[in-house]
């Protein structure tokens, strides 16, 4: 349940995060080292074209590992196997870049990497590709493959076409529509190839684009909502999980925020919209529903809170979530001062009342006067509890 300091310290937010960095490092010190490697101490015992590659290679691993730092965030298997890759690379081109700036970027990449590996079982998810995606990868791979071959086997009919770079370059340009044009076909054969690269590649491409998108886009919009997504769900860890909404609900989380990572569970969809505008994770559930209770996390959270001003539906949620955890320390706040002892028989290790605890200070207020201490009139209160 709760997780020790050294495993939130190497948990899955210093995983993603030390990855983010090591790609962003990447990137800026694989464009310094694009340049001249005038001052660079270990020039000598590197080859020009391996610091050259180096430099320009640097930068798209950077690129690379942003992307794979996103798939980190949405618990994804593949996405852990890349980042270790990724990182042995990154680490790898800061030394053969050879010089003093190129030493932060192999530190970091070194310290990413047991952060990354340590916590291989929180990125199990499989990349879950539906038959439309599958078609439109396989659709774009397979242009890029035609016009590639094709290109290649025209090349004495182009201008710009020597090698098989250029024609994997011939290939994207077109298919991105970029065109620089330094690559002419010369003949009627090559101008009728460009005209088929150019409607199959761009054709491709785009529906690869829309297709391959339309997730992420749905995943805004239903952040949008006031929900949270099926991914950051996946990472909740060491998090209070506040069961209901109410009255009392509000004050509990504005004592979290801040403090410690919490989830609201709430019923109602326009309740749940209202708080994730403010930036409050939330999910839209029945708080007594086990499937609701598990997609939350409960077997991860570090206690549940139940405090909203339905005591009933207090009770059937305190009674689902000692069910699925056990041993998870619940708090609850009873509305009315009878419902207490049944709220424990629900399962609550603590149950607080506050109209009780309000109905102490405001008595121990009149009959003290002003120099009475209400906080340690609480606190002794809360002992007793």
């Amino acid at each position: 349940m709760a997780a020790s300091r050294s495993d939130r310290f190497l948990g899955v937010q210093a995983a993603v995060g030390l990855t983010l960095l090591a790609g962003a490092l990447s990137m800026v010190t694989g464009i310094v080292h694009m340049g001249s490697p005038a001052g660079r101490p270990l020039v000598p015992f590197v080859p020009p074209v391996a610091r050259t590659t180096a430099g320009f290679t640097g930068t798209l691993t950077g690129f690379l590992l942003l992307g794979s730092a996103l798939g980190l965030r949405r618990g994804l298997r593949a996405a852990w196997y890349s980042t270790l890759c990724l990182l042995v690379v990154s680490a790898g081109q800061g030394l053969v870049q050879a010089s003093e700036t190129s030493i932060p970027l192999v530190v970091l990449s070194v310290l990413a990497l047991p952060a990354v590996a340590l916590n291989r079982r929180r990125f199990d998810r499989s990349v879950d590709f539906s038959a439309t995606q599958l078609a439109a990868l396989l659709a774009l791979g397979g242009s890029q493959v035609y016009i590639t071959t094709g290109a290649y086997a025209l090349r004495e009919e182009f201008g710009g076409i020597e090698t098989l770079v250029d024609a994997v370059y011939f290939a994207v340009v077109t298919s991105s529509t970029v065109g620089y044009g330094d690559i002419v076909p010369r003949t009627a054969v090559a101008r009728l190839f460009g005209i088929s690269a150019l409607v199959v590649g761009t054709a491709s491409f785009a529906i690869a684009l829309g297709v391959l998108l339309t997730p992420a886009i749905e995943a805004r919009l239903v952040k949008a909502l006031g929900k949270m997504t099926q991914s950051e769900l996946d990472l909740l860890d060491d998090h209070v999980l506040v069961l209901g909404y109410g009255d009392l609900t509000e004050a509990v989380i504005q004592e979290l925020q801040g403090n410690t990572p919490f989830l609201v569970v709430v019923p109602d969809a326009e309740k749940a919209r209202a708080l994730g505008e403010r930036g409050i994770n939330t999910l839209t559930g029945d708080t007594s529903d086990e499937a609701t209770l598990r997609r939350a996390h409960i077997e991860d959270a570090r206690a549940v809170v139940a405090a909203t001003n339905d005591d009933a539906a207090d009770a059937f949620a305190i009674l689902t979530a000692r069910h699925l955890v056990p041993e998870i320390h619940v708090v609850a706040a009873a509305t009315q001062r009878e419902n207490v002892d049944k709220l424990r028989r629900a399962g609550a290790d603590t149950v607080i009342s506050p109209a009780s605890i309000g109905g102490h200070l405001l008595v121990e207020s009149a009959l003290g006067g002003q120099d009475v201490d209400t906080e340690a009139i609480a606190g002794r209160l809360l002992d007793e509890i």
